[in-house]
C-alpha cells in the first residue's frame, strides 16, 4: 500500500503517476489512433474531441472546478466538514481535487474502495456501510497497524455486527481499535438501527468491544425521501432531529466524536438540524462534483436557492445517429451499457451534423444495451447528438477512462485531460 507522508490527503506522486498508463484498446473512450501514446502525452496534445469515437461520456472542465468551489465555499462558510462520497466517480483524479479545496476525507462504500483508497494513500477512509468480512476485517487491521497516520471508521447497525467484528479483529490480532459510528435508521429506509433506545444500548455495547471505539453517529437521510416535496423535506427533517437527539445522549470514546449525515440532496437541512448539536458535522455530498440535467439539477439546495450559484452539470453522452427507420425515429448507437438510464433517460441538447444547434423537440423515449431510441424528425443518419445525462453514480461506472473537454459547450471541443476510474 501506498504510505503518505505526514499532512498529506492522498498521494499526490500515485495519481501524477496515471498519467503515465499507455493507452490501447482497453479503454473504448480512446481512438485508435492514440494507441500506444500515453495519458499525459494525449493531455498535452490537446486533441480535438471530434477525433473521439462514439458513443462517448465526457467532463466538463469548468463545470468541474465551479462544482468543487462552490461546495468548498458553503461547507466552509456553515463550518461544517466534507468527505465526499467517493463511490460516485471512484477517481482519485477527482477525489485529490475535493481534497486539495479542504474536503476532511473520502467516503466509501465496501471494502474493495477503501483498497482503492489505500493504494492512492488517501488518508482519512469513512466507510459508510458495515464491515463484517473476516478477511477484509483482518486486512484492515493490518493496515492501520502498519500505517499509524491512517484514519477509518465505518459504521454499526446491530449488536451482531459489533460481535462479528471484535470476534473477526481478535482473531487478526490487531493493535489499533477499529473506529465505529452507530448507524440510525429510519421507517423503510436501508441499512440503519431503528429504535433510539435499541441504538442507545449498541452503543453500549461497541464500548465494551475491546477492539472498536465509539467515534460517533451516522445516518442517511437520503433514503428515506426521493424528492424534494414538503411531505420529502419534512420527512427528512424529522429524522435529522431524532439524530440530534440521540446524538447528545451518548458516551463517546474520542476526543472529537462527530455526526455525519447528507446525501447530495439534503444537505442543506443536515446542517440546518446537525449544526446544533455541538458535534463535528461531516457531510459526505458526492454527486455534487459531476452533477446531472435530471435528478440533481431538480433536487440539489444549489438549485432550490442555497448557496450564491447552481451547480453545473459536468458529464455529457454523446452519440451518432445510426438509423432512422421511421421518419420520426432516430436510433443513437449509445445505450445502457454507455450512459446512465435508472434516474432518467438522455436528455438532447445539441447536435453537430448538417444541422449544428440545439435540438429542438426531441426527447429519448426509450434504451436497449446499444441504442438509444431518439423521436425528433430533424436530426440524420451521420448526426452526432450531444445528450445530458442524469445520475452520475451510474454514469461514471461505466467508462474506465473519461475524456475531460474544456467547455462542452463550444464549437470545438478540445480534450485537457483524461480521468481513470476503478470500479
Amino acid at each position: 500500500m501506498v504510505a503518505t507522508s505526514s499532512g498529506e490527503a492522498i498521494d499526490g506522486a500515485a495519481v501524477d503517476a496515471l498519467g503515465d498508463e499507455r493507452l490501447d484498446w482497453r479503454f473504448k473512450a480512446v481512438p485508435a489512433s492514440a494507441h500506444g501514446t500515453t495519458v499525459a502525452e494525449l493531455r498535452a496534445a490537446r486533441v480535438p474531441l471530434s477525433d473521439f469515437g462514439t458513443p462517448l461520456m465526457t467532463l466538463d472542465a469548468g463545470a468541474l472546478d465551479h462544482n468543487v468551489g462552490a461546495l468548498a465555499r458553503w461547507t466552509d462558510e456553515a463550518g461544517v466538514a466534507l468527505a465526499p462520497h467517493g463511490k460516485t466517480t471512484m477517481a482519485p483524479q477527482l477525489w485529490r481535487r475535493q481534497l486539495d479545496a479542504g474536503a476532511w476525507g473520502i467516503t466509501v462504500a465496501n471494502l474493495p474502495q477503501i483498497r482503492v483508497a489505500r493504494a492512492f494513500g488517501v488518508r482519512r477512509v469513512m466507510l459508510a456501510n458495515a464491515l463484517l468480512d473476516p478477511a477484509g476485517l483482518a486486512w484492515l487491521g493490518a493496515e492501520l497497524d502498519e500505517h499509524p497516520e491512517f484514519e477509518f471508521v465505518s459504521w454499526v447497525d446491530s449488536p451482531r455486527s459489533v460481535e462479528l467484528m471484535d470476534d473477526a479483529l481478535r482473531a487478526a490480532r490487531a493493535q489499533r481499535p477499529v473506529d465505529v459510528c452507530v448507524e440510525l435508521g429510519g421507517p423503510h429506509g436501508r441499512t440503519g438501527i431503528r429504535d433510539d433506545a435499541d441504538a442507545r444500548a449498541l452503543a453500549d455495547a461497541v464500548r465494551k468491544a475491546q477492539t472498536l471505539r465509539l467515534a460517533g453517529l451516522a445516518g442517511y437521510e437520503g433514503a428515506l425521501a426521493h424528492d424534494a416535496s414538503d411531505d420529502g423535506r419534512h420527512t427528512v427533517d424529522a429524522y435529522l432531529r431524532r439524530m440530534a437527539n440521540l446524538f447528545g445522549g451518548l458516551d463517546y470514546e474520542t476526543d472529537e466524536p462527530f455526526v455525519t449525515a447528507g446525501g447530495s440532496a439534503f444537505f442543506d437541512q443536515v446542517v440546518d438540524v446537525l449544526g446544533g448539536t455541538g458535534g463535528q458535522v461531516v457531510l459526505r455530498s458526492g454527486a455534487y462534483i459531476v452533477h446531472d440535467d435530471g435528478f440533481y439539477r431538480e433536487i440539489s439546495p444549489f438549485s432550490r436557492g442555497t448557496g450564491d450559484a447552481p451547480l453545473r452539470s459536468a458529464m455529457h453522452g454523446w452519440a451518432r445517429v445510426v438509423s432512422k427507420p421511421e421518419p420520426a425515429l432516430a436510433l443513437l448507437d449509445a445505450g445502457k451499457r454507455d450512459l446512465p438510464f435508472d434516474e432518467g433517460l438522455p436528455e438532447p441538447q445539441f447536435v453537430k451534423g448538417k444541422g449544428t444547434g440545439p435540438v429542438e423537440n426531441a426527447r429519448a423515449t426509450a434504451m436497449n444495451d446499444q441504442h438509444t431510441f431518439l423521436v425528433d424528425s430533424s436530426v440524420e443518419i451521420g448526426d452526432v447528438v450531444r445528450l445530458g445525462l442524469s445520475h452520475p453514480c451510474t454514469a461514471m461506472d461505466k467508462w474506465t477512462l473519461i475524456p475531460v473537454v474544456d467547455d462542452a459547450d463550444a464549437e470545438n471541443p478540445v480534450v485537457v485531460d483524461l480521468i481513470r476510474t476503478w470500479f
